[in-house]
This record gives structure tokens, sequence and C-alpha cells, in this order.
């Protein structure tokens, strides 16, 4: 049996895509999921397509062995495997968002390791691990999560935590809903250039891990302010 998921969860999904691409963190690649709201077990992800362009329609649900099931036999992102062993081993996860946001790169390749600068960034923690697919795959792979065994390094790297790096293939972002996601998908790449810009006037104070935890838990009681600002901008500038 495949229950139908909440409608509203579904709008949320969609909208989200939208919001991330407006925002500069998704464009015509990466992809955000939700778990299922009437199925621990499945997640709803959109079918593989440009993210500004996806629609209710377009929503597929995958298993945790990133098994598809759709009516229609549509095909998902090869790179589910990312959203599969993430819940797979994180119970509390119900929102995760793979992209390739551009001022987060340079910090999987280099020492320089990302950490919260600001009190909007403190889910970031003391600092964000790096997961090397070489570890795993070897030297010769396509940096893509491709498979569970990938999926499942992938989400031992991530651990606890509410981001990881991929070395040369942007970030993992997980949350407790779609808004907190976004939310941090979004700040992620905010506190990335942030950082960039400041390790060139000298050194950085960077937020204590007490600060981070306090500024987390702050920011995570008002969501929805910046969620409605972010979806009337999406909406308005929908394709």
């Amino acid at each position: 049996m495949n229950p139908t998921a909440n409608p509203a969860l579904i709008d949320d999904l969609v909208i989200a895509n939208h919001i991330l691409v407006n925002e500069g963190v998704l464009d015509g690649f990466g992809h955000i999921s939700v778990r299922h709201d009437k199925n621990p077990d499945r997640f709803l992800i959109a079918r593989s397509m440009a993210p500004g362009l996806v629609t209710a329609d377009d929503i597929v649900a995958c298993d945790l062995d990133g098994n598809v099931h759709d009516e229609r036999g549509r095909k998902t992102y090869v790179e589910r495997f990312i959203h599969s062993e993430i819940y797979r081993c994180r119970p509390d996860v119900m929102a995760v968002i793979h992209s390739h946001s551009p001022a987060v790169i340079p910090f999987g390749v280099t020492g320089a390791r990302l950490r919260p600068i600001c009190h909007m960034s403190g889910f970031l923690g003391a600092q964000v691990p790096v997961f090397e697919i070489r570890h795993t795959a070897g030297e010769s792979s396509d940096l893509l999560i491709r498979n569970q065994a990938l999926g499942k390094a992938l989400a031992a790297s991530l651990g606890q935590q509410a981001v990881a790096l991929l070395r040369g293939h942007g970030n993992v972002v997980v949350g407790f809903s779609i808004q907190q996601v976004v939310f941090r998908a979004i700040y992620t790449e905010s506190n990335a250039r942030l950082q960039s810009e400041a390790m060139r006037l000298g050194e950085i104070n960077y937020l204590t891990p007490e600060e981070a935890q306090a500024t987390s838990d702050m920011n995570d009681e008002h969501l929805g302010r910046p969620w409605e600002v972010w979806k009337k901008r999406a909406l308005q500038n929908r394709f």
C-alpha cells in the first residue's frame, strides 16, 4: 500500500525547489526531498528534472533502498541514495537538500574549514565535516553518490551534524522540516561567502560551540519569517 502524502506537504516541497533556485542555492542541478508524512520509510522527491520547473505532478516516492514508487514508471535523480541513506541513518531528519551552491565549494577542496561566522549560521556547529568519496569509491569516480554504499558512507561522514561538504561536489543539508532545511541551505551558502570575505581581512572570531547552539535554537523559533519572504519572491519569479 502506498498512502497518499498530504497535499500541503507536496506543495511545500514544490515551492522549496523554486525558493532554492531563486535564492541561488540550486540551479539546473541539485535536489530536495522530504520524508513521507504517512510512511517514514519513504520520502518524496521530484522526478529527474531541473528544480526550478518542478510542479506537484512531478513528485514521486522512493523507499530507503532508493527504489522509485511511481505508477507512471518515472525516474528520479541518480543521487537519490544521498537521501535514502540519510533517512535510514537519521530518524530525526525530515528533509534533505543536496546542492552545488558555489560559495561552499572552496571549503571542500582546501584546508579552510567551514565554520559559523554569524548568528544566522549557528547550525553549522564547531565545524562542518567533509566527505571524501575517494575513501569509498577510489580515485576514478565521477563524484556522484550513485549507490547505497556511497550514500551510507556519506551519511556516516555527516553523523549528527546539520551539514556536510562533499569534496568537489557541493554539500548536503538536513533538517526537521522543509522550512528548516531550506533556511539552513540558504544560510550555509551565505556563511561560506561571508567567511571567504572575512578571511581576506584577517583572523576571524568564530562563534563558540555554545553560541552556535544558542543561535541555532533561537533561529528555529522564527523559521516562518524568512520562509514567507522567500516563498513570495519565488512565486513572483516563477517561469
